[in-house]
């Protein structure tokens, strides 16, 4: 969807040929995103030694964030398609110009734990999936 879960739509628009519409920053809003394997490696760790009553930040951090205009660059290298884009001057409303999670709370607690797959892994599961949806007949 176009003004959520970016990364995949992102890539999918790259893979289609499409426009992607950038919302105001300059494309140098910054997020960080993680793997879900990520995500269910920390509830492992999580339900092997439960901590009442903490709240946890999770997400891809620092290692693992990107700007929009960096996110086109990442994929057009696994692609190989340039990004078709269009910037629009008014962004989005409540959005914030850089996010990315702070994970130390979450590694001091659980040091077995870290992020194990990384941007560039990512960009190219994604785009794998898409190419082979995108391939078959509907």
């Amino acid at each position: 969807m176009e003004l959520h879960g970016f990364l995949s739509y992102l890539i999918k628009c790259n893979l289609e040929g499409r426009e992607y519409e950038v919302f105001g920053y300059q494309g140098k809003q910054v997020r960080d995103n993680i793997h879900s394997e990520d995500v269910a490696r920390f509830m492992l760790e999580f339900w092997k030694a439960p901590r009442v009553a903490q709240v946890y930040n999770m997400g891809g951090g620092k290692q693992n964030s990107c700007s929009i205009l960096e996110a086109f660059r990442l994929v057009e290298d696994v692609s190989g398609r340039p990004m078709k884009w269009q910037y629009v001057e008014e962004n989005r409303i409540g959005d914030h110009i850089c996010y990315y999670s702070d994970l130390s709370k979450i590694k001091a607690h659980y040091p077995a734990w870290n992020i194990a797959k990384s941007l560039p892994a990512i960009f190219a599961e994604i785009a794998a999936a898409w190419t082979g949806r995108l391939a078959t007949p509907r």
